[in-house]
């Protein structure tokens, strides 16, 4: 997605960006960028916090960092739809920090299959146990292999599942069967519903995105 973002980079003027500027010159410019968000004084973890990013369409397609979003739009990429109460400050401008962005051009994004991670697993299971249906701090989880390793089961999408310690215990080396416990659901491959399940998770406690979470 960045290489299609880059191409069309030049498409925007800065009069798109939305940025209350200071003086009569252009406030900014990409070559001092990192040195402006560098600024823990003015920006700290904020630059890290998450945004959703749409289309042109207004189809949420990914999630990137507040940092990735004020680079889209200054570039001329994106367009803020949506923004939060904290604002990004330099010396030669201000722009509220944006929760929501939007392309300016509808690109197409061919469907990827998403790595298979630990941390991809507990998003895809909303770090919820599959056995006993709690809800835990990732550092309290586990990875369940439902047929285990031992006997012959993969390390897969639909062999993988968030599972608390306690539950992990109980199953050992056995299938849920074997151990008398029950799936809460089957899990699912990677998919396009997969990975909207994703989006609507990280932004759950983000009001400003539920609008757009339709899809």
């Amino acid at each position: 997605m960045g290489t299609e973002m880059n191409r069309h980079s030049r498409i925007a003027s800065s009069r798109e960006v939305g940025m209350r500027e200071n003086s009569d010159a252009h406030p900014f410019s990409l070559a001092n960028f990192d040195r402006i968000v560098g600024a823990k004084l003015y920006f700290g973890f904020r630059m890290n916090s998450r945004v959703l990013v749409l289309n042109a369409s207004f189809e949420p397609i990914n999630v990137c960092t507040a940092r990735r979003a004020v680079v889209l739009i200054l570039k001329g990429v994106a367009n803020a739809e949506e923004s939060s109460a904290q604002w990004l400050h330099s010396s030669r401008f201000s722009m509220p920090m944006p929760s929501v962005i939007r392309l300016i051009e509808y690109i197409h994004i061919p469907f990827e299959r998403k790595s298979l991670s630990r941390k991809n697993i507990l998003l895809r299971d909303h770090n919820t146990c599959q056995y006993c249906g709690r809800v835990f701090a990732p550092q309290d989880l586990t990875l369940d292999h439902i047929i285990p390793r031992s006997r012959g089961g993969d390390s897969a999408w639909e062999n993988l599942v968030t599972c608390c310690r306690s539950c992990n215990n109980r199953k050992g080396d056995r299938s849920p069967e074997g151990a008398g416990m029950r799936l809460l659901r089957r899990p699912q491959a990677y998919n396009l519903h997969v990975n909207r399940q994703i989006i609507r998770y990280l932004g759950r406690a983000d009001e400003a995105w539920r609008k757009y979470l339709f899809y």
